[in-house]
């Protein structure tokens, strides 16, 4: 049986880095998807191999026009290269943007672009990776506590996690007889780079924060990444269709 394989989006740092590395330590092959830092994915990959698993760079924008075919060109060559076959057994849908505004300050540019990237392209990098995804395959896309909470000043964003909270059950139906299972894994707050400044550097910000859920800390993409592993075991093959959100218990 060859080695399992997968694909991760968004992979260069903060949770997509977590997924990658904590599935080379299952023993996949990790092709680490990245949009433009060289730098970020070469050390996701060296994390990778550090810890005694095997990984590949990936480029591609999303939400550009091509970026489906810019993906899965250097996707199929770096499987053939990297372990003689094309077949994927993992997809983990990852990347993602932010759009920060109320409706009073969201922009249709940028509301396009962050349905492109969080919506569109998930869409359509699953259909691409179909022939690819071997029978028992696993897809797990990254969602948001923000489909669950309201946050008017992430409008666009929550909408554009919202939309893709409906790809897994329909998916799951859809894909059930060939024993795939799709599953959403909804991360509350983790503390990566994504945030930007709104936590680092700023004690009274972090501290509120912490206090949201109920285990009284912040996330780490450790934690997401945990789960992200159980959920494309052979553990959860009898989990399908589902939204598992990982916020700690925050705003029970």
């Amino acid at each position: 049986m060859p080695a399992r394989t997968a694909l991760v989006t968004g992979a260069g740092r903060g949770i997509g880095r977590a997924i990658a590395e904590r599935l080379g330590d299952r023993g996949m092959t990790v092709a680490v998807h990245y949009a433009s830092d060289d730098t970020a994915a070469k050390e996701t990959v060296a994390a990778v191999v550090a810890r005694g698993g095997r990984a590949f760079p990936v480029r591609a924008e999303l939400g550009l026009p091509g970026d489906v075919d810019t993906l899965f060109a250097a996707l199929t060559e770096g499987l053939r290269e990297h372990t003689g076959d094309t077949g994927l057994d993992v997809l983990v849908n990852n990347a993602g943007i932010g759009c920060r505004g109320d409706v009073s300050q969201l922009t249709p540019e940028a509301f396009d672009r962050v349905i492109a990237v969080n919506v569109k392209a998930p869409v359509f990098i699953v259909q691409r990776a179909l022939p690819l995804l071997r029978d028992g395959g696993r897809i797990v896309n990254v969602s948001s506590m923000a489909t669950r909470v309201a946050h008017p000043e992430i409008l666009g964003y929550a909408i554009s996690k919202g939309a893709l909270d409906m790809l897994a059950p329909n998916l799951a139906r859809q894909l059930g007889p060939r024993g795939i299972t799709v599953n959403t894994v909804s991360p509350g707050l983790i503390d990566t780079e994504f945030h930007g400044d709104r936590l680092r550097g700023r004690p009274e910000a972090r501290a509120e924060a912490a206090a949201q859920p109920a285990v009284g800390r912040l996330g780490e993409p450790a934690d997401v990444a945990d789960v992200v592993a159980f959920l494309v075991s052979a553990e959860a093959r009898w989990i399908t269709g589902e939204r598992l959100e990982t916020s700690g218990g925050a705003r029970l």
